[in-house]
């Protein structure tokens, strides 16, 4: 492991009390190609340019290579004749010729000039293999860069690029002032703070812009979907029966399952535990004196158990959505925040016993039953559903992954140097997040926008429920799987089975610690390596500090940042990893089949919520339904927002771990990815209702959609 940690390090005797100064610019150089009396060996420069927007460049370009005793070789233009070298997401190769001796390559000295119209050139990667003169290809030597390389100043990279502060020859002169540069590019501020919404970045950096226009254009996206389905701008109206409204799935638009199983109490109750919105199931431990609910009103459904009894047995589960009481929302739309309460039934089934659409129980807030008449019953969860989509749309996944990874993602940039192996370790993970946050905030939340169009909540309502939920959300518990499962009680396979996603998350969630550990631990040997990275403690500090006091105020970051141990580091980087893949994933890739069938999850109701128990009709149902070109506008951006377009877990789509650490952690990562998928097709082939949404195959690495 000793030499593993000196390649990361940059050099063999740092401590963290400091380093070997850096390189001098133009330091003694090795023999010219002109007089290499003793032989020469063979070099061969690749060069990836990264695959940004205005990444290219026509500047010229030069490089020096250090060895490991502080040679410089002479300099080297990269230049190909009569080549177009530089191109965006392009690999060059260019040809050097050094003493036989100079040996393996530990630095290189890297400069452009400011030459033709495109000279800003962002540098991905070089990789440097040496060919001794009759003997076998060593390397390679790899440099890891992912930065803009300025005009007319010398950078210098280590190799693999992977230091902490303390160890790096060039803290005090280039990581400093690029971390200075980066708290200029990567301003943050809330957009609505007095609804407490997470901190963004303010103006998007030109690294964080999409690479690749097309796939993220929503607005594009969604006209070339309307005109494949073939439906009509003319689509408009009310539906006139179910019949009608089942007829519009067809061709791009297939039939969503929810609207096979929306009558379905078993799909109600499967709804918290494997659709979109799996993490408000909570175990029942009491009756609050709020909720109506009695022996005499749900006895019936409880297989002979009085509540007390369930309540033991734990068969008795509850969401309860107190936290959208009051709630602003769209002038003339209703708002409920309901209780309900669910059993799990002799058939290992969760299904719905009672529902409340109030908090606080009377008699015009009567108790709903499944053996209330049929209409009314169906009403009633659809009402509930409506409030689980209000919530699962704000909070589960706009403002609890896109924006508050947002709020860590931009305190990395501004604390962490992209040389820091935290900063290469999660960077992967969010790749175009602020590009996309950027984009779906412009067109989907926008006043007048979709969330205005389609959800009674409407933006106002929207941003002060991610305040409320954000307030409430903590790092350390919510975000991280077991301790999330722990406080809300539903942890224990026997009691609530079918959990899908509590059982299969699990794995992932494992997996992902392990892999984090691995690469901290290597790291950070002692306490006092962990007190001497700087850059790490400030991050803590930035992401723990109120947004008053110039922080991010996300809640529950282990010791409040004051990061000791490497437990500390992991609990942290864990649960930010899986926020961006796993919680993501869930939380949208099932949205279509949730959102398309207005019936089964409808993101908005158009008449007052029910206050009595009589009978409805099919009629009822259809009062409440969007119209026709609403539920086009639902159909067609939920199923965009459906589909992946990013690479699997684990699979990246810009490497920017080459430290032999960092590879050998992600090499073992993706051996455990692949064992938990075979283990999730195990299970789905013997599961009822088959659940694909923690499938690392199906996970993206990223909030890029």
């Amino acid at each position: 492991m000793a030499c593993l940690l000196t390649c990361c390090r940059g050099g063999g005797d740092e401590t963290d009390n400091g380093g070997p100064a850096p390189p001098a610019i133009g330091m003694k150089e090795s023999e010219s190609d002109d007089n290499l009396a003793a032989g020469h060996t063979h070099y061969k420069i690749y060069v990836k340019t990264g695959d940004r927007k205005g990444a290219g460049t026509d500047a010229n370009i030069f490089i020096i290579l250090h060895n490991a005793n502080d040679v410089a070789s002479k300099e080297v233009k990269l230049d190909r004749l009569f080549h177009d070298d530089f191109e965006r997401g392009k690999t060059d190769d260019f040809k050097a010729k050094l003493p036989s001796d100079f040996g393996p390559v530990k630095r290189i000295e890297l400069w452009r000039d400011t030459h033709g119209a495109f000279d800003a050139w962002y540098l991905e990667k070089i990789d440097i293999y040496e060919t001794p003169k009759g003997g076998e290809r060593k390397g390679p030597y790899q440099f890891p860069v992912h930065r803009w390389i300025p005009g007319k100043k010398r950078v210098i990279f280590n190799e693999f690029d992977s230091l902490l502060p303390q160890h790096d020859p060039l803290k005090d002169t280039q990581r400093k002032e690029e971390l200075a540069m980066h708290r200029k590019l990567y301003q943050f501020k809330s957009q609505a703070p007095e609804a407490g919404l997470p901190c963004q970045v303010v103006d998007l950096p030109s690294d964080e812009k999409f690479s690749f226009e097309y796939v993220f254009d929503l607005a594009k996206r969604k006209a070339n979907l309307l005109l494949q389905s073939k439906i009509s701008k003319k689509f408009t109206g009310k539906w006139h029966n179910l019949d009608d409204l089942s007829n519009v799935y067809h061709g791009v638009f297939e039939k969503p399952s929810g609207m096979r199983m929306w009558k379905s109490d078993v799909e109600f109750g499967l709804q918290r535990l494997i659709r979109c919105n799996p993490t408000q199931i909570r175990l029942f431990k009491e009756i609050p004196e709020k909720f109506g609910v009695t022996d005499e009103i749900v006895g019936p459904f409880l297989e002979g158990l009085t509540i007390q009894e369930a309540i033991e047995v734990k068969k008795l589960y509850y969401v309860d959505y107190d936290i959208l009481q009051g709630l602003p929302v769209k002038k003339g739309t209703p708002i409920i925040s309901p209780i309900g309460l669910f059993f799990v039934n002799k058939d290992k089934n969760l299904v719905p016993v009672a529902l409340q659409l109030e908090q606080e129980k009377g008699p015009e807030n009567p108790i709903f039953i499944p053996s209330d008449p049929e209409y009314t019953w169906l009403l009633a969860k659809m009402w509930f559903n409506f409030a689980d989509a209000s919530y699962h749309q704000s909070a589960t996944h706009l403002g609890l992954t896109h924006l508050a990874m947002e709020s860590v993602a931009v305190s990395m940039h501004v604390s962490l140097s992209p040389s820091h192996p935290i900063f290469r370790l999660l960077s992967p993970h969010f790749l175009f997040l602020m590009a996309i946050n950027s984009r779906g905030l412009a067109l989907l939340i926008s006043v007048d926008g979709w969330v205005d169009k389609t959800m009674n909540i409407g933006r106002e309502g929207m941003f002060a429920l991610i305040g409320r939920s954000f307030k409430r959300w903590r790092l350390d518990v919510n975000a991280t799987l077991p301790k999330d499962l722990e406080e809300r009680g539903v942890d224990d396979r026997e009691a609530l089975p079918n959990y899908h996603y509590r059982d299969d998350a699990i794995l992932v969630y494992e997996a992902m610690e392990k892999y984090v550990r691995q690469v901290v631990e290597a790291h950070y040997l002692t306490p006092e390596t962990i007190q001497n990275d700087y850059e790490l403690l400030e991050w803590g500090r930035l992401m723990a500090a109120p947004q008053d006091q110039g922080g991010m105020e996300i809640r529950g970051v282990p010791v409040d940042g004051k990061f000791a141990t490497v437990e500390d580091i992991i609990s942290t980087v864990t649960p930010i990893m899986f926020t961006c893949s796993v919680s993501h994933g869930v939380a949208n890739f099932s949205q279509y089949d949730d959102y398309a069938f207005p019936p089964h999850y409808p993101a908005g109701m158009k008449m007052a919520p029910p206050k009595d128990k009589s009978p409805r009709t099919e009629e009822d149902i259809l009062d409440n339904l969007p119209d026709k070109a609403t539920t086009v506008d639902v159909m067609t951006v939920t199923r965009l927002l459906s589909e992946k377009t990013t690479n699997s877990l684990g699979d990246f789509e810009v490497q920017y771990g080459y430290c032999p650490i960092s590879m050998a952690a992600l090499e073992e990562f993706r051996k455990d990815l692949k064992r938990i998928s075979s283990i999730i097709d195990t299970r789905n082939r013997a599961r009822e209702h088959p659940y694909e949404y923690c499938n690392p195959r199906d996970i993206p690495n990223a909030i890029s959609i």
